[in-house]
């Protein structure tokens, strides 16, 4: 069974628990929102931990260094393809306007024999806890729910 790994980066604004989702790349994601977006996240390679490619997967597909600090464990959910995913929380800011990603090769438009390059994520932005929920693919809003539980308020993180 294959597995994903991925880091939710959190943080406060103005009292409001914000999270950071990226907006998949390509042709297929191009028109699609509500319900689209994801954690940073790819699969593991056999080699390295789940946490180990969920920050290199960070890594990848912000163009950001995952943040120092400590990383809480969202726990793994299964997704509709069957894939399995695991993610961590983690407090930490970035500018998602400037969000670079790898790109990726495909046939477009089908069977035409032409391959384009697109990025793995065309975008990013930070949204309070509801909006993210309605944004968040439906396979990963337990991640958000796990945050909601386990993360400490703006006053605590500041002590």
């Amino acid at each position: 069974m294959r597995t994903s790994a991925g880091l939710l980066l959190y943080r406060h604004r103005g009292g409001t628990l914000e999270v950071l989702l990226v907006h998949p790349g390509g042709p297929f994601w191009a028109k699609k929102d509500a319900g689209a977006w994801s954690i940073p996240k790819g699969e593991v390679d056999g080699e390295e931990s789940a946490l180990e490619a969920a920050k290199r997967e960070f890594e990848e597909e912000t163009g950001f260094e995952p943040p120092g600090g400590s990383y809480r464990p969202l726990g793994a959910l299964r997704q509709k393809s069957g894939k399995n995913v695991e993610a961590w929380a983690v407090r930490g800011d970035c500018d998602a306007a400037a969000v670079r990603s790898h790109t990726f090769r495909v046939e477009w438009p089908p069977r035409s024999g032409r391959e384009r390059e697109f990025p793995e994520i065309d975008r990013a932005a930070w949204f309070a806890l509801e909006e993210a929920s309605r944004r968040i693919l439906p396979g990963q809003r337990g991640f958000l729910d796990a945050l909601a539980s386990a993360a400490p308020g703006e006053e605590s993180e500041r002590a």
